[in-house]
């Protein structure tokens, strides 16, 4: 793919933390390369430090680079915009305020008129399958509920790009695989890009055109893995030959790395 058709392209990013308790600087990222094309959902998979989310903090634009690019279109990312939102494992909604409230919280911070929230929160209650709860308080919501009304809550300002921290780890594994494939359905019906941080290697696959795999840190891309799983995909797909032999590879890259790791001193 040419860097002038992606969406997000990243050039050598490197970045770098003063820890101050240890007085030294730890590398998070180091020469990490890719880029992603319009419309694609990228999963990214590693083991716990090797800067996943250290990688969506700086395609949101919360935190700088130490050296090395990222653009968005073409443009380097210089802080947060109306075209990316992020999503985080916990839903952080506001008690006090509805599901319908919630939602539309954003677009009240982009001060647009309360027809026309009115009007996009009704889109997006329909697009999440939480129509009757719209009046409700998230203290009355299962945790699959509240997660939907936080993926709601950032797609209602209708960003280009999707970024998603862990989403869906803190629900139970029965709700969290109907999740993956609500996640699936409504990624392909809005059609923004989409990156994903997951511990989970089955879920990466399941959500994914293609798997970043991380190295342990600093942070390094060991493989980029394409997933030739026609879409649209039912959770039956994690029962095929072909699903499995993607699983035990991805597993095995990440045993290996587990394996040179040096033990703690």
């Amino acid at each position: 793919m040419a860097i002038s058709d992606a969406h997000l392209t990243a050039k050598n990013l490197h970045v770098e933390y003063w820890m101050r308790n240890q007085e030294q600087y730890i590398t998070a990222l180091d020469d990490v390369s890719f880029s992603v094309a319009p419309g694609e959902f990228i999963t990214i998979v590693g083991p716990s430090g090797c800067g996943k989310t250290t990688l969506l903090n700086l395609a949101a634009g919360l935190i700088p680079a130490t050296s090395g690019e990222l653009l968005l279109n073409g443009q380097p990312i210089r802080g947060p915009g109306r075209d990316r939102a992020i999503v985080f494992q916990s839903p952080s909604l506001m008690p006090w305020r509805t599901v319908r409230q919630n939602i539309g919280y954003g677009l009240e911070l982009q001060g647009k008129p309360g027809d026309d929230i009115f009007a996009i929160t009704e889109r997006f209650i329909n697009l999440v399958d939480l129509r009757g709860f719209e009046n409700s308080f998230p203290n009355e919501l299962s945790g699959g509920m509240q997660q939907r009304v936080n993926l709601a809550r950032a797609l209602a300002i209708e960003p280009s790009l999707l970024l998603l921290d862990e989403p869906l780890a803190s629900l139970d594994a029965q709700t969290r695989e109907y999740m993956q494939a609500e996640l699936l359905r409504i990624w392909r019906e809005l059609g923004s890009t989409a990156i994903f941080i997951t511990h989970q290697i089955s879920e990466a696959i399941y959500l994914a055109d293609r798997v970043i795999v991380m190295s342990p840190r600093p942070g390094r891309i060991r493989e980029i893995i394409p997933v030739d799983i026609p879409r649209p995909r039912q959770l039956s797909a994690k029962h095929t030959p072909a699903f499995f032999e993607l699983e035990t590879y991805i597993w095995n890259l990440l045993q290996e790395d587990q394996e040179r790791a040096p033990l703690p001193a």
